[in-house]
């Protein structure tokens, strides 16, 4: 199967026309991890010896988190995870992610940005496939 790592054109164009201007939202992460970590396409970020995935995520974290909450969004969660209770049985993520930002704008804002940009190596680094739903309060 092939590992979902960056968003298609149809999707971003799907996300911006789905959540304008609705207010705040809430990105559901899935993600699984590489068991080492995959700099080929960001060698400028290598850390020059072998890391995990998951060690690879958390630079990412750690240079991400103050753009999310520059940007207003906050993490609202973050776990472990392994197998469905309900769901497909050979399917697996690592941990699991929610992040609310103030609008789908402060989102796109912050996904474009420059300094993000500068980093985001270390995701597609660190994860063999990852999920990224975005979620909104219900309406009326």
């Amino acid at each position: 199967m092939k590992p979902h790592l960056l968003p298609t054109e149809k999707s971003q164009k799907e996300f911006y026309q789905h959540y304008h201007d609705k207010g705040p939202i809430v990105m559901l992460n899935m993600l699984k991890y590489r068991k080492v970590a995959d700099y080929a396409n960001a060698p400028a970020l290598d850390p020059g010896h072998e890391i995990s995935g998951q060690e690879a995520y958390q630079l990412y974290s750690a240079a991400t988190l103050p753009l999310v909450h520059k940007a207003g969004g906050e993490v609202v969660y973050l776990g472990s995870s392994h197998h469905f209770l309900i769901g497909p049985e050979e399917e697996h993520w690592d941990a699991i992610l929610l992040v609310r930002y103030p609008s789908a704008e402060k989102f796109i804002a912050f996904a474009g940005s420059e300094e993000y940009l500068k980093t985001a190596g270390h995701r597609t680094a660190a994860l063999e496939d990852s999920r990224l739903l975005p979620t909104a309060p219900p309406t009326a």
